[in-house]
């Protein structure tokens, strides 16, 4: 292990190489290694062609370039395999995929952390029913960003033993670029003061095992033998290069000692939801939860979920789990003054591996899953990766509705403008103004949850909106719930692009849904003696 500059680090990547980069928005991104690789090839054109592997995106909305944009400059990037685009926090690396000029690749979070470990261990390949019947899937979709770049040539489907599966080909690593809290003298690198880890074990031995690079940044450097053997996440034999940044930030939230374990806090920050329709649909989706479950939480309705059980007394009586590794506690996305946090728990029982956790979703190990959409079709199928002619990919979604036995789809009906007003005292819900846009339609722009696959395999999918709530079986959508003051015909059939049928007796949205206060769970037959002896968590 060598400790050395940024720019020297750097030097040692050759035209043509495969690059794994660890990180998640601004969490364990070593932005000065990346941002003294886009300095070297703006001064000279150095190194081009790479092939950059990165489950996460790395970056957010800001003046200054952050993560991706460092290296997202024409000619330095030949392909590209993510699961994330997002185009107001790394504008220029999704423009230049959505245009092709890189040859860019979207798929599932999961399957690229458990590739990048077979990568490791140089085997044949990864074999995964993960994405079957999906976009990803080459029997049945594309998973070009632009599709005029090259067809895919690192999956394939096949059959094993009669059953349809995905082979990703063997990749080889030749640099990965990963970040820690500190090192020791002999490369020794940990996470301790980090609120994931993000695969970066994983990186590091699939570059090793290929007689690659590993560039680890860290903030300083610490005495050998001074750091317990157990916190070690990357051991030094693994480590080439370290570049010492005292200034890494933890995540762009500032440094937050309770997400680590360093402090554990009596009550984590939180704010009731105020009254309107993300709280009304976040309520209904509690409705679903059952003390015990494993709640794993998406962006828009889930991250919200925490905060009202808290408000419902019954948060002790989850284990929430988002994909980046932390168990348990409570995720900071949606709490007060989060902003970029989102993986970082407050109190977290346990942080593991991005590549384990996805072991425990792509094996059914979650109970619940509450999740957001784009669009969705008669078929209950559903569409989070591309829409609005813009790219975003999966993320983690693929993965998380593998084999979750209950699946949750929250979101509102319609789009752009749309305006509700919640009357406490009845009737409940009146449509101030309609959104602009259908959100569920006859066509999908791309098909990231295939819901008859996920029927055949004994999955409930249910869709919860501000004014109604659908059920999905082998025959589609099918109406069950309808909120107080709503007319189904004006407010849900019209806005709706489809038909779809209607059970023989639709109840209303629970009332308490639309009133003020809490609506006290935890006195709920299901949730009391659920906890302490009071009956309370």
């Amino acid at each position: 292990m060598k400790i050395v500059s940024a720019r020297q680090a750097v030097s040692a990547i050759k035209s043509g190489d495969t690059v794994s980069l660890c990180g998640v928005v601004s969490l364990v991104t070593a932005d000065r290694v990346m941002a003294a690789l886009g300095e070297r090839y703006r001064e000279t054109h150095e190194p081009r062609d790479l092939t950059v592997f990165t489950p996460n995106r790395m970056g957010w909305s800001r003046p200054e370039p952050f993560g991706m944009d460092h290296i997202s400059q024409k000619g330095m990037v030949k392909r590209l395999y993510t699961a994330t685009f997002n185009a107001k926090d790394a504008p220029e690396w999704s423009r230049l995929s959505e245009e092709g000029e890189i040859e860019a690749y979207s798929l599932p979070m999961g399957v690229m952390f458990r590739w990048i470990r077979e990568c490791a261990a140089r085997s044949p390949g990864l074999l995964t029913d993960v994405g079957l019947n999906t976009y990803t899937d080459p029997g049945s979709g594309d998973n070009r960003v632009n599709r005029a770049i090259p067809m895919p040539d690192f999956v394939e489907r096949m059959e094993i033993d009669g059953k349809p599966c995905l082979r990703y080909k063997p990749l080889s690593i030749d640099v990965a670029i990963i970040r820690g809290t500190v090192t020791d003298e002999d490369g020794n690198l940990s996470l301790h003061g980090e609120p994931v880890s993000a695969g970066m074990k994983q990186f590091a031995m699939a570059a090793r095992n290929n007689r690659g690079i590993v560039i680890a940044q860290v903030k300083h450097v610490v005495k050998r033998g001074s750091i317990h053997p157990r916190m070690v996440e990357v051991p030094g034999f693994m480590v080439d290069y370290v570049v010492v940044e005292p200034e890494s930030i933890q995540s762009q939230d500032g440094y937050e000692p309770g997400f680590t374990g360093e402090v554990r806090y009596a009550e984590p920050p939180w704010e009731p939801l105020p009254q309107g329709q993300l709280r009304v649909m976040t309520r209904r989706a509690a409705l679903e939860l059952r003390p015990g479950d494993v709640v794993n939480l998406g962006v828009g309705v889930g991250t919200n979920l925490p905060a009202l059980t808290i408000e419902e007394g019954i948060a002790d009586q989850i284990t929430f789990s988002i994909e980046h590794g932390a168990v348990g506690g409570i995720p900071a996305k949606g709490t007060p003054g989060s902003t970029g946090a989102f993986g970082a728990h407050y109190n977290p029982t346990a942080i593991i591996d991005s590549a384990e956790v996805f072991d425990i979703y792509h094996g059914g190990g979650l109970d619940v899953a509450v999740l957001g959409f784009a669009e969705i079709d008669a078929s209950g199928s559903v569409n989070v990766s591309r829409f609005g002619g813009r790219v975003r990919g999966a993320g983690g979604f693929m993965d998380i509705v593998h084999r979750t036995p209950r699946i949750l789809i929250c979101g509102t009906l319609t789009a752009s403008g749309l305006a509700v007003e919640v009357d406490p005292h009845g009737p409940g819900l009146k449509i101030a103004s309609e959104g602009r846009f259908k959100k569920l339609v006859e066509a999908l722009e791309e098909v990231t949850l295939h819901a008859p696959t996920a029927i055949a395999r004994g999955q409930m999918i249910r869709i919860i909106t501000e004014r109604c709530v659908f059920d999905v079986d082998e025959h589609g959508l099918c109406l069950i719930e309808v909120a107080p003051g709503i007319d189904i015909e004006r407010d849900i059939v019209d806005q709706v692009g489809f038909a779809f049928r209607r059970a023989e007796t639709i109840r209303p949205m629970a009332a308490e849904l639309f009133r003020n206060g809490p609506m006290a769970l935890h006195r709920r037959p299901e949730w009391a003696g659920a906890g302490d002896a009071e009956g309370r968590p």
